[in-house]
């Protein structure tokens, strides 16, 4: 897609049925035809909707995506967005509509979802396993013949294992494999260990292709910032010098992938790896990054202060802050049940309705009657979360009550996704206008 093309609106194709089984569905919804829930006007502050119940910004989201697309395409990289954050086919179909390369999943199954949705180039940013994992993704290329499919191979033994399968089913096209490089995670250590798996990729009787490199620099991440740095900066000079080596193995005319995460650390990767690769001429650097497209109000939103703090981030040409032009997507709502002590509020919200494993939910607008309260009448904040139970501290002369709702922003929408079958995206209004099915399996 040009820069000057329509950007697609969000939509939904995977139509289903809503019921009161379904977090934030009103009870008594029996059989709602999810194409028509924009009809049923449901905001989350306003008494009808069960709570919890997560929502999307689809502005907020929209603009995300065309941000980073643009990002990307004066950078000279492609994008295939991690599906994992919400799998979500209409969400993923979406970004490349608006002009993402592809699509990355993390397993077989995942891709078969995608595969359904009629998202048919995906990178497996993943190992498969043994005979077991390679038999499995042999048994889905042969159902989708025209996909192009990508794998990742961190080991001679995997290589190995998806020859073996694909020498068993002649009929199958060669399948694309990526040597994957790796610390803190999977991935080859040394390049020793990497062209070993090359070498095993071309010993495969022309059933696997070498296809590039890849490698999720995100795993390399330490404690110590300085620290970090130098692990990933060692990591993609690694990458870089496998990309020339693989060119000088197959030569120029092989099209070849250099792919990373992306993640919080994209301008890294861009600036270690876009010189050698925009030299070559039949490679591309793709981006993975996935969780960017929602944002957040915590771990993600630390980073991009960081990445800020380095100078990491350009808009035609001009330096920017990706911590305030980025814009946190989703939303946890839920009702303050019970106010015990002066400095304690319960919320009905806990471990399994939001992610915690990266920070705690923020409260951001707290509702009355369906009607925000002035921003400094609540200061709460999350102490605590049991199962379905969320303590916030107050203090006493905070204006926070039974019945009212809250609204919370979360850290890491990768943990907070996987808890809903249906996302609810919003307008600006907040009021419900798509309901996205999940996948998580």
């Amino acid at each position: 897609m040009t820069e000057n093309s329509p950007v697609p609106p969000l939509g939904v194709r995977e139509n289903f049925r809503l019921d009161d089984r379904i977090r934030g569905v009103p009870p008594g919804t029996i059989g709602l035809d999810s194409s028509l829930v924009a009809a049923e006007r449901w905001h989350p502050a306003g008494g009808r909707m069960s709570l919890p119940v997560l929502t999307l910004d689809e502005a907020a989201f929209a603009a995300n995506r065309d941000l980073f697309l643009r990002y990307a395409r004066e950078q000279g990289v492609a994008v295939a967005p991690h599906a994992k954050t919400p799998m979500a086919p209409d969400l993923a179909r979406s970004l490349v509509e608006a002009g993402a390369w592809g699509t990355t999943v993390a397993d077989v199954r995942q891709a078969t979802v995608m595969l359904k949705a009629g998202l048919s180039r995906l990178i497996i940013a993943n190992e498969v396993g043994g005979s077991g994992g390679a038999s499995r993704l042999a048994t889905l290329a042969g159902a989708w013949p025209n996909a192009e499919l990508f794998v990742f191979a961190d080991s001679v033994d995997a290589v190995n294992a998806l020859a073996g399968a694909w020498r068993a089913n002649a009929a199958l096209a060669p399948l694309r494999v990526l040597v994957e490089l790796g610390a803190g995670r999977a991935g080859a250590r040394t390049t020793a260990q990497a062209e070993a798996i090359a070498d095993a990729i071309a010993a495969a009787d022309g059933r696997l292709l070498i296809a590039g490199v890849a490698t999720y620099e995100g795993a390399a991440a330490q404690p110590d910032p300085g620290r970090t740095d130098a692990v990933i900066s060692d990591l993609l000079a690694m990458m870089s010098d496998m990309f020339l080596r693989l060119r000088a193995r197959l030569g120029g005319e092989a099209p070849l992938v250099v792919t990373a995460g992306g993640s919080v650390f994209f301008d890294k990767v861009v600036a270690a790896l876009s010189p050698d690769i925009s030299r070559d001429g039949n490679a591309m650097l793709v981006l993975r990054s996935g969780a960017i497209f929602f944002h957040d109000h915590g771990t993600y939103d630390r980073s991009l202060g960081a990445l800020d703090a380095r100078k990491g981030f350009a808009i035609a040409g001009v330096e920017a802050s990706a911590r305030h032009s980025f814009q946190p997507a989703l939303r946890l709502w839920a009702e303050v049940l019970s106010r015990p002590e002066p400095g304690l509020v319960i919320c009905g919200m806990g471990m399994r309705d939001v992610s915690f494993d990266q920070g705690y939910p923020t409260p951001q607008t707290t509702f009355r009657a369906g009607k925000p309260l002035p921003a400094p009448t609540v200061r709460a904040e999350v102490v605590k979360l049991n199962d379905q139970h969320a303590f916030l501290s107050v203090a006493e002369s905070d204006d926070i009550a039974v019945g009212d709702v809250v609204e919370f922003g979360i850290s890491h929408p990768c943990t907070c996704l996987d808890r809903y079958r249906v996302i609810f995206g919003v307008d600006v209004a907040g009021y419900v206008r798509h309901a996205f099915p999940t996948y998580f399996g």
